[in-house]
């Protein structure tokens, strides 16, 4: 399951991520806006780079399997977001924690919609039991993603976010 696969939709490639994406992933998510709810500022490219370097060597703990994309939208041949999941072992199965941006020129397209469910699609065909997602309540897009996507908000919150779940097991 650590194998991050290229995954399709109807419009979007999920292309697994690589460092040579920073410098186009550094301008698509430039927006101070995008970090309203999630804190933080935008990277420079070199910073996104080291992190993407971080990021794709995989998980400290080989239980964990980080798995990460970036969206690439296939007519404007362009790089516009990023989805990510992040998977654990649970009970007879594993969790996954998604999380999904798009970078402000393309939001309102259904874009984050469409790659969350592309993720979660593919989620439910490996060994995940559960799909979950922490989002700020106020935060109406992203909330639209999760319903898009299949999660359903529950009653439980993490510093100061829902946690959003979707059963998936076989």
């Amino acid at each position: 399951m650590c194998k991050t696969p290229v995954i399709s939709t109807r419009r979007l490639d999920l292309l697994p991520l690589h460092v040579a994406y920073a410098e186009e992933m550094a301008v698509v998510l430039s927006d101070p806006g995008l970090h309203v709810f999630i804190g933080g500022t935008p990277d420079s490219p070199h910073a996104l780079s080291s992190r993407f370097q971080r990021m794709s060597a995989g998980s400290p703990d080989p239980a964990v399997c980080w798995l990460n994309w970036v969206i690439r939208l296939r007519d404007e041949s362009c790089l516009t977001g990023t989805v990510q999941a992040t998977v654990s072992p649970s009970g007879d199965g594993s969790i996954a924690e998604v999380a999904w941006v798009v970078g402000t020129p393309w939001q309102g397209r259904g874009i984050a919609a469409e790659a969350a469910r592309g993720l979660v699609d593919w989620l439910s065909r490996q060994s995940v039991q559960t799909v979950i997602a922490h989002i700020h309540p106020e935060h109406r897009a992203s909330v639209a993603v999760a319903t898009a996507a299949g999660l359903t908000p529950t009653d439980e919150w993490h510093e100061g976010e829902v946690l959003w779940r979707r059963g998936i097991g076989r």
